[in-house]
């Protein structure tokens, strides 16, 4: 799930764990972290928008900072 504008995240209520990437303007990827559930994630300095999958999903998919996402609209 893609959400912006966001520059920080939180998972309470949440029931279970998330993986999250922070994005720049450019949806290159500034920070990657697992959260638990009921946390709240400080603001990431030039954060725009941030991509939530299943805990695990990132590192199975390579994902690192540095990367740069493109997010289009689905496949057609």
């Amino acid at each position: 799930m893609l959400i912006e504008p966001a520059r920080s995240i939180h998972t309470i209520g949440m029931k279970f764990d998330i993986d999250v990437a922070f994005l720049d303007a450019d949806r290159t990827v500034l920070r990657v972290k697992t959260m638990k559930r009921f946390r709240v994630s400080m603001p990431v300095r030039g954060c725009r928008s941030i991509l939530e999958a299943e805990a695990g999903a990132f590192r199975s998919w390579g994902l690192v900072p540095g990367d740069e996402l493109d997010v289009g609209a689905g496949a057609e």
